[in-house]
């Protein structure tokens, strides 16, 4: 197309009279002819602009790149979608690659179209530093269009199938990372919007792009099953059928075919030959009613027997995407386990399209346990936790944690019903219910009985989470929370807290160098003060105290900085400059305690300025201190604040007997004085005697006499000194 021709006339262009019908324009007509006969013609006006818009463009194939948006909106018209979904399907990659413009789509088509093409429209004009960065900016973005109108990603998922169905023109390597990226990331967010189709087609083509080979073997065993099995199906499925029909059950009978992927995983995953995998029947019972579900299940377990614990209800229950269905696995005739899945023609379509079915089954589209209403809800919380991420690749790892096959489904003590990922636990549990319930939590009940945080959950367990408004969140949560939710509040609440801890104890630094030239911040003019902020591009006070506290200013540096820029000049040193300051234990990230000497309340200490860590704190009798007096500038005069809490860590050398049941009286003395024990290790053994290190928390140098006492009282102990 010459650039110089006006969008607009392209977009009115007229088609030539008696122009032919290419196929695939056709084809997209009889899949989308459940729409209204009056809707029917939009389809090939979109078609007639898209055309025009995308003249003189070719797919790597060399066809005219026009079959490519037909053939997207050909997907989704399979799958029902309204009449707005096709036609931006159609036009989807014009506003980028054309000179079409969004207002004249909305002119033409409606601002419905315009924003859907505006939601899809890739991000290609984006910079970014590397590959893996713009995927994941992209898919952020993505996500983003999804929150406005769930039809967008299915455009985009649409567009994924097709080029994946038609990934043969491009190079091994392009060819490898879009498998990789499909199976990563589209596959399983079809999964999770509960549209099976979709999913099961884009993970077999990117299995077979990625691994050509294998998917050819697996594919090739799957056509050359033994005429034996195809014997014993068709046996069990008469069966079945007979069962169910003796009962008066209007039924639908389908066996399932397994696909290479599901072979190939499940031999990867359970370590299981091709055969141990092959070696299930599988079939789908698709009944009238939900009751006509229950009846049928008694059916076929009087046909067969049932394997105990091998049942699940997703129909009390439903998964997270809104899949429900009746599972059970039966005793076979032939040895071979039979998986029956048992559900209504409703169930069924919602199984296969997702949120796709919602188009087609558009009453009860608002219930809770509708696919659309609980795609909505993920979705709402996905855009929730990429404001607290940090970068796109750190949301992008979220979101795969929550892209999970597997489930465990829990009870709120009212009777509200939560999914969440296998091996969830707790924590998890008190984020999905509310950020500030996670926040505050410090223990829970599962089935009423009292349990850590950090416990597993399993599903049909009834969880009731006790909090405390003093509570806050702990670095170590970190180590064991599964959730992407529960991961994000966590880390932004640590943000915060640090950022508050180093902006009091940086205002008190710089106070502290301040009065030692004679002035204080309160001093300062107001004009200047921010003229110096804003020149060392510091958006309020706040960000540069924080700084002063981490490290990256110097408090003398800071202060002699904010006095030549104010141009003040202080006298002799003020009685104050010598103030300590104190420290309660609550500082967090910006106090840290050496490990060399582990400083507890009581001891004399001192603080040393390290660059991102803020004050490292040591006992002045620290083996460590010699070499850190060559920075005298880095120091900083601290004590104790008479209100410090919180437990300490230090280590105690104990020499002792070396007798049975030493180690256990050693720990019984050191819990009897309230302390515990973090960690215990032999330094010398022998025969007669033995030395151990205990790693004990402790609240103070009194709670350490006390537990020093106790220990010196056993027989059995020789000496104890602290490390």
């Amino acid at each position: 197309m010459n650039p110089g021709t006006s969008a607009q006339a392209v977009a009115s262009a007229p088609p030539a009279t008696g122009e032919p019908i290419p196929d695939y324009v056709l084809e997209l007509e009889r899949a989308a002819s459940y729409l209204p006969v009056e809707q029917l013609p939009l389809l090939r006006e979109a078609w007639r602009v898209g055309a025009a818009a995308h003249a003189g463009q070719t797919r790597k194939s060399g066809e005219p790149y026009i079959t490519h948006p037909v053939a997207v909106a050909t997907v989704l018209a399979e799958l029902g979608l309204d009449v707005e979904t096709l036609v931006a399907a159609i036009l989807h990659d014009t506003i980028e690659d054309t000179p079409l413009t969004r207002e004249e789509l909305a002119a033409q088509f409606g601002e419905d179209v315009a924003l859907l093409v505006d939601g899809v429209t890739k991000l290609d004009k984006l910079k970014f530093r590397d590959r893996q960065e713009a995927a994941a900016e992209s898919f952020r973005k993505m996500l983003l269009a999804m929150s406005r109108d769930l039809r967008v990603i299915m455009i985009k998922l649409a567009d994924r199938l097709h080029n994946m169905r038609t990934l043969g023109a491009q190079s091994r390597e392009a060819r490898a990372r879009i498998a990789r990226e499909t199976l990563e990331i589209y596959a399983p967010i079809a999964q999770r919007l509960g549209m099976s189709l979709v999913k099961s087609e884009l993970q077999n083509l990117g299995f077979r792009a990625l691994h050509p080979w294998r998917h050819a073997i697996i594919e090739k065993h799957i056509r050359s099953q033994p005429v034996v099995r195809r014997e014993s199906m068709a046996q069990v499925e008469v069966q079945l059928s007979q069962g169910l029909a003796r009962e008066g059950l209007e039924h639908r009978l389908v066996s399932r075919i397994k696909t290479p992927w599901s072979i190939y995983n499940k031999m990867r995953s359970e370590g299981k030959s091709f055969d141990q995998v092959m070696d299930v029947f599988g079939f789908r019972v698709v009944v009238r009613s939900v009751a006509d579900c229950y009846h049928a299940l008694g059916a076929v377990h009087a046909q067969f027997k049932p394997l105990d614990g091998r049942f699940r209800d997703f129909i009390a229950i439903p998964k997270a995407n809104g899949y429900q269905s009746l599972h059970t696995v039966l005793f076979g005739p032939y040895g071979s386990p039979i998986e029956v899945q048992i559900r209504t023609e409703e169930m069924d379509l919602i199984a296969e399209r997702g949120i796709a079915a919602h188009w087609t089954y558009k009453h009860g589209g608002d219930s809770p346990n509708s696919a659309q209403s609980r795609a909505h809800a993920w979705i709402v919380e996905l855009i929730e936790s990429q404001r607290a991420a940090g970068s796109s690749l750190e949301f992008l790892e979220n979101v795969k944690v929550d892209l999970f096959p597997d489930e465990v489904y829990l009870f709120t003590p009212k009777g509200r019903i939560l999914a969440l990922p296998r091996n969830s636990t707790a924590l998890d549990f008190a984020y999905a219910v509310h950020t500030d319930v996670g926040n505050q939590a410090v223990a829970a009940r599962v089935d009423k009985k009292l349990v850590p945080l950090k416990t597993k959950l399993s599903s049909g367990q009834t969880v009731e989470i006790i909090t405390a408004k003093s509570a806050a969140p702990k670095p170590q949560w970190l180590e064991f929370v599964v959730t992407s939710k529960a991961r994000t509040s966590i880390r932004h609440q640590l943000k915060q807290l640090e950022h508050e801890d180093a902006v009091q104890l940086g205002h008190r630094m710089l106070d502290r160098a301040l009065e030692a030239m004679g002035s204080s911040l309160e001093r300062l003019p107001a004009k200047r003060l921010e003229s110096f902020l804003a020149e060392h591009r510091f958006p309020r006070l706040e960000a540069f105290l924080a700084e002063v506290a981490l490290g990256n200013w110097m408090p003398s540096q800071a202060a002699q900085a904010l006095m030549a820029y104010a141009e003040l000049r202080g006298g002799a040193q003020s009685k104050h400059s010598q103030e300590k300051i104190l420290i309660n234990g609550t500082e967090g990230g910006v106090v840290s305690f050496a490990n060399c000497c582990q400083p507890i309340p009581g001891d004399e200490i001192m603080g040393y300025h390290t660059s991102g860590k803020g004050v490292v704190v040591h006992r002045l009798d620290c083996p460590n201190l010699a070499e850190f007096r060559k920075s005298p500038e880095r120091w900083v005069p601290i004590d104790w604040d008479p209100n410090v809490t919180g437990d300490y860590d230090t280590s105690l050398i104990v020499d002792v007997e070396n007798h049975t049941g030493v180690l256990a009286q050693l720990a019984a003395a050191v819990a009897q004085s309230q302390s515990n024990i973090e960690r215990v290790d032999y330094l010398d053994r022998d025969m007669n005697a033995a030395q151990l290190r205990f790693a004990i928390q402790v609240r103070d140098r009194t709670h350490l006499a006390e537990v020093i006492r106790r220990l010196r009282r056993l027989n059995v102990v020789q000496g104890v000194r602290r490390q």
